[in-house]
């Protein structure tokens, strides 16, 4: 009996001391390269790097797994019971990328349901190394036709962090600026991946909740006005790039970028 409780006692103290595991901090003075359209070597200086869960992380560098949340990537098959149907049994899809079709998360069962799906490629991006994890299409409630509420995103978006936190990874905001500080403090969110912040005036519902672990991306097709005149505004994020619409690698004709 003794013996049998010193045991006891000793796997109640091992299981007490079990720590989740750290979340590497977005580094200070970040200069950041986003590389979804496939990976290559960072251009010299870049400290952090954002590519497809496809993809590898980049060695010795702060690198961010892509991981679309709330939309079904392509060729990715989801059942018609975890997509969102409009009134004729149609898959609802975004109307910019109509390959992708609209997560449901409107009820506890089926959000439980949709991370289980994307629970694996969340372990895989912290197996292979990535520091941390961006979930895409945050917004995509706007694009239901009211089928979804961004109550619902909110809850789901907790769910994807809690399970990125509980891995290590730490986890991006994508864009959806109207969260305020909902996303922070309410979903747990670490830093904000915004596009063309600058372009719509709104890079402020960013660095006012994130301050400097924020990053944006300005396209070359669809700049408001010269590059160097945003990274000259005080009101741009420092880690601010541009790159090409299509994020080229850098062996593409068409790659473009550049950093403040």
């Amino acid at each position: 009996m003794k013996a049998a409780g010193i045991v006891l006692i000793a796997a109640l103290v091992a299981g007490c001391s079990a720590q989740p595991p750290a979340i590497a901090t977005f580094p200070a003075d970040a200069i950041a390269d986003y590389q979804l359209g496939g990976a290559y070597p960072p251009p010299p200086g870049v400290t952090v790097v954002a590519r497809d869960s496809t993809e590898s992380p980049e060695p010795g560098l702060y690198s961010i797994c892509y991981v679309n949340g709330f939309q079904t990537q392509p060729g990715d098959e989801w059942p018609d019971d975890l997509v969102l149907l409009d009134a004729d049994g149609e898959r609802v899809v975004d109307p910019n990328w109509p390959d992708e079709n609209i997560i449901d998360i409107s009820t506890a069962a089926k959000r439980a349901a949709a991370l289980a799906r994307l629970e694996p490629v969340i372990a895989s991006c912290a197996s292979k190394g990535f520091a941390a994890v961006e979930f895409d299409n945050l917004d995509s409630y706007t694009r239901s036709d009211a089928a979804l509420a961004q109550s619902d995103a909110i809850s789901f978006a907790t769910a994807l962090v809690s399970a990125a936190h509980a891995r290590g990874l730490a986890a991006g905001q994508k864009n959806t600026g109207d969260l305020g500080t909902d996303g922070r403090d309410v979903v747990g969110f670490d830093f904000a991946v915004v596009e063309e912040c600058a372009r719509f005036e709104e890079c402020s519902l960013y660095t006012d909740v994130y301050g400097d672990r924020v990053i944006d991306i300005e396209y070359v097709d669809d700049l408001p006005r010269a590059f160097a005149e945003i990274c000259a505004d005080a009101g741009t994020p420092a880690t601010t790039i541009l790159r090409d619409r299509g994020l080229q690698p850098a062996s593409s004709a068409e790659y473009v970028f550049e950093h403040c």
